[in-house]
């Protein structure tokens, strides 16, 4: 397991045994990423990927009533060589595929303001789930730049390509409401309701088979860069994967002897 002693601008908390909350922590400048925390995500979600922190689920938010990330910190920014920026963003790209790599189902709970990367790294989880007041935006064209984590991607994968054409182009704010109308977010929730809707799912998710879980979603998030054909392929190979393990038949068991199934993982 990684230590979360490790990590400053994260703050890491288990829920249950198989529930993992992620906070953005650096509330006094509105969760922006700068390099640390950059650094500090890719490495997270690298660990996980390889078995760390015994995790089945993750709930990713920001500190504090304000903002999710409030996007790249500019301030950190200024004065920036060419080369320097350009290192800084191979971090942030490493960081973005690592949360899209990631085999274990990623919630973002946005509890407020998700513009810029702030709005890429809620787009590169599996789905998403706001508060009213949350606001979006992929402003990036007004500073000279593009959306560089994901969000030309990600967007439009969730939105329709019009549509993100017109937020990305335009540069300008959406409400959670608009967001949720248009695909990006599942669902909308009072603030003060939000982490216990996000952590419902999350410990429901968790308390399902965790092999079957991160073979489904590799079969939907791959599958979708395939043909039908081939996607339902890759689909028999990851359902033929789950045939021979201890989960399947206690999944059986548990159903036929009337009683909830305990998954280990195996």
């Amino acid at each position: 397991m990684t230590d979360d002693s490790v990590f400053r601008m994260l703050q890491l908390r288990k829920i249950e045994p198989h529930v993992l909350i992620v906070t953005l922590a650096r509330e006094e400048v509105r969760n922006a990423l700068n390099t640390e925390m950059g650094r500090e995500l890719m490495a997270l979600f690298e660990s996980i990927a390889i078995g760390a922190w015994q995790t089945r689920c993750i709930v990713l938010t920001g500190a504090g009533d304000k903002a999710f990330c409030a996007g790249g910190d500019l301030k950190e920014r200024k004065g920036m060589t060419d080369a320097d920026w350009q290192l800084q963003h191979l971090v942030f790209e490493r960081m973005i595929r690592a949360i899209i790599d990631c085999p274990v189902p990623v919630i973002a709970a946005v509890n407020g303001a998700a513009f810029g990367g702030g709005c890429e790294i809620a787009g590169a989880c599996d789905f998403v789930y706001a508060a009213h007041d949350a606001r979006f935006a992929l402003s990036e064209v007004t500073l000279g730049i593009m959306p560089g984590g994901g969000g030309t991607q990600t967007l439009p994968r969730a939105t329709g390509e019009r549509r993100a054409k017109e937020l990305i182009l335009t540069g300008r704010s959406f409400s959670a409401a608009e967001a949720e109308a248009w695909g990006l977010v599942n669902a909308c929730f009072p603030r003060e309701a939000l982490m216990d809707a996000a952590l419902d799912v999350a410990t429901s998710i968790a308390h399902n088979a965790p092999i079957a879980v991160r073979q489904a979603k590799q079969s939907i998030h791959r599958g979708l860069q395939m043909s039908i054909s081939d996607g339902l392929a890759f689909e028999i190979e990851a359902y033929n994967r789950l045939v021979p393990t201890l989960d399947r038949r206690e999944g059986v068991l548990a159903f036929n002897e009337k009683r909830p199934p305990r998954f280990k993982g195996h």
